[in-house]
């Protein structure tokens, strides 16, 4: 019998004045114990020496690795960035990676190992490690924890379980740079859309993976989110775009096209619609909702600095560094 040939991975890394952390992102693909990838470079219209960082490596590896860049060498966004990288790519399987994060060696071995496990998954994804620690003096800083996606056994979800929970606040969308995705599924749901330039792009994606596709979640860790102050989370927080647990501009935009998209799908799953209104009511009635965002902001903050402190002395929290990646 003759044996399946390896599947090429397509790597996609997009930046933007990406130099202080591009080639430690880059060194973490070159360290796979997966060999079969390819790195697509798409640069969103750098300035800084990010743009010749990515362009050296490509001579040094021009078979393994491609620079990208916009027309006239545009910034046109993350979600635009990823499309370009998504046109060009030649690989069986797509995976993410910023150009200010990292993945453990094994993250394409392991990732396809269960794919293999897992043939009905269009997509597998795991946790992700909040990555505090690189920085100097970490103590000053909090410590590494887990983005979990869902507090369950490794398991196949069919659609729309995962979108459903996402949208209930009970299970978290996966970090770009934790997915292996089939690149069939990403054609299905016809990629990143592009009026969402930052925040909320992933989500927007993933919701569109989860209402079609079934998606494998594993409990082990693979890649290192890098926690900074100029990350476009962090920007958007400082600007006032977007809030962890109050109505936000980003927030609105999401939902308001999630609506949007259900409806043009003809999808008439009623508690799915349910989940969507109730979590647009907020923003259908901004004067009845401020003042339980303001109750819902006291008690995080009494669970953040009293009642989580008092369980992890009581009840001691596994650490990111406790799992195995």
């Amino acid at each position: 019998m003759t044996q399946s040939p390896a599947p090429l991975v397509s790597v996609i890394m997009i930046f933007f004045n990406g130099e202080a952390f591009m080639k430690e992102a880059v060194e973490s693909v070159l360290a796979q114990t997966y060999p079969h990838w390819e790195l697509l470079f798409v640069d969103d219209g750098s300035t800084d020496r990010s743009s010749a960082i990515a362009q050296d490596y490509v001579r040094q590896y021009p078979e393994k690795m491609r620079y990208l860049d916009h027309e006239h060498h545009q910034n046109r966004g993350m979600s635009a960035a990823r499309n370009l990288g998504l046109a060009h790519a030649r690989g069986e399987w797509v995976s993410f990676l910023d150009a200010d994060d990292v993945w453990l060696s094994p993250k394409l071995d392991q990732q396809l190992a269960l794919a293999q496990q897992h043939p009905a998954a269009g997509v597998i994804c795991g946790p992700t490690q909040y990555w505090y620690s690189w920085m100097a003096h970490p103590e000053n800083y909090p410590q590494d924890t887990l983005r979990i996606l869902t507090w369950d056994a490794p398991q196949l979800y069919q659609p729309p379980l995962l979108l459903k929970r996402l949208l209930k606040q009970q299970a978290q969308a996966p970090a770009t740079c934790s997915v292996l995705i089939r690149h069939e599924v990403i054609d299905q749901v016809g990629g990143f859309v592009e009026d969402f330039r930052g925040m909320f792009e992933d989500q927007v994606f993933f919701s569109k993976v989860y209402l079609h596709v079934p998606v494998f979640v594993d409990v082990n860790y693979r890649d290192r989110y890098r926690q900074h102050s100029q990350s476009s989370c962090a920007q958007e927080l400082r600007a006032g775009r977007y809030h962890p647990f109050k109505p936000s501009p980003a927030r609105k935009a999401f939902l308001t096209w999630l609506a949007t998209y259900l409806d043009r799908q003809n999808i008439n799953d009623p508690e799915l619609w349910r989940t969507v209104n109730t979590s647009l009511w907020p923003y259908r009635h901004p004067s009845l909702s401020k003042p339980i965002f303001e109750v819902l902001h006291w008690v995080d903050r009494l669970h953040e600095r009293v009642l989580q402190p008092l369980w992890g002395v009581l009840w001691p929290k596994k650490s990111a560094s406790t799992y195995k990646p």
